[in-house]
């Protein structure tokens, strides 16, 4: 019997992007992705991103973004995601070869702070029990979504889009501000487990 031995890797990187201590303070190189050298080879790559793109004050791990030799102290984030994503699209044309390795890039994980996106303005997720209902989402695809969209019909290389958006949007009462106590105030940005992420697995599953 033929041994299969899988190797599996998970490297922590918030934005694809470098993140690199300078100077001036850390500073995110929205055209650098010399950590991009660690994925050289794989089998199979499954990158995701934006969740901390929106993070501003303490939360935010950097102090500059740059871009070049110009250094910025705040731009707007989805023109910085987008530069971030360019970048990390000329990385994958440059050194994936689709005959040996396999590109998923994980769809937005979107947010329920604002009931109006669900037709409910005095809400957010805190207290939902129960989805919105229907196949779409009231107010469509969040920007960042349109964002990856637009990065993703330009790319050369093959990358599969494991669509999770409007899935997720729906989910209004997936998120642990109901369930758990470990979270003081608001938390309608993550997901519990089990629950709506194992969807996603299956559906990574399905597509493998």
């Amino acid at each position: 019997m033929q041994d299969y031995r899988v190797t599996i890797l998970l490297y922590h990187t918030l934005f694809l992007v470098d993140v690199v201590r300078q100077k001036v303070g850390v500073v995110l190189k929205l055209d650098s992705i010399i950590g991009g050298n660690a994925w050289r080879g794989m089998d199979l790559l499954i990158f995701n991103s934006w969740h901390w793109w929106t993070h501003q004050g303490k939360s935010q791990p950097w102090d500059y973004m740059q871009e070049g030799s110009k250094l910025y102290k705040d731009m707007n984030r989805l023109i910085a995601f987008y530069k971030g994503m360019t970048t990390w699209a000329r990385w994958v044309n440059r050194n994936v070869n689709p005959a040996k390795t396999k590109v998923f890039f994980l769809g937005i994980s979107p947010t329920h702070y604002e009931g109006k996106d669900w037709k409910n303005p005095s809400k957010d997720c805190k207290g939902e029990t129960l989805p919105v209902f229907g196949s779409k989402y009231p107010t469509g695809l969040p920007p960042a979504a349109l964002v990856v969209n637009k990065v993703l019909s330009r790319i050369k290389k093959p990358v599969y889009l494991l669509d999770v958006t409007t899935l997720s949007q729906l989910r209004k009462d997936a998120h642990p501000s109901l369930y758990s106590s470990k979270h003081k105030g608001k938390d309608c940005s993550h997901w519990c487990l089990p629950g709506l992420p194992d969807t996603w697995n299956q559906l990574l599953y399905a597509a493998l």
